[in-house]
């Protein structure tokens, strides 16, 4: 049964038991309800932030500016200073957490550090 009980959030540790309605830590003395311990898990996974090389928050929509060329196989590559327009970020894949379309290029996937918010 002390197996299913969560870790004491104050001090970490397994030794957590029941009274009553709430849980107790008899190394740090503290209480706390399991409502609560089951609330705080589902707030830790928050919006991940995403930030170009100068450390300005993107977001879907923005227009960005690329701050370094890039090279790509089967093509003479992508200049700095190119502007792309209307980004999404995404999970990243490989690093790449910007999916978009370069004019005259196609669609691509770049890393948020090689670019800036324009």
């Amino acid at each position: 049964m002390a197996d299913s009980l969560p870790l004491c959030p104050e001090c970490s540790s397994e030794h957590a038991y029941e009274m009553g309605a709430l849980l107790v830590c008899p190394m740090c003395g503290h209480e706390w309800s399991p409502s609560e311990a089951s609330s705080d898990s589902a707030d830790e996974p928050a919006e991940k932030v995403v930030k170009d090389a100068v450390g300005n928050v993107l977001s879907d929509g923005d227009t960005v500016t690329l701050v370094t060329s890039v090279k790509v196989k089967g093509s003479t590559g992508i200049k700095a200073g190119t502007k792309v327009r209307g980004i999404r970020l995404i999970d990243p894949v490989n690093g790449h957490d910007i999916d978009c379309k370069i004019d005259g290029f196609g669609a691509m996937l770049l890393k948020s550090s090689v670019v800036k918010k324009a």
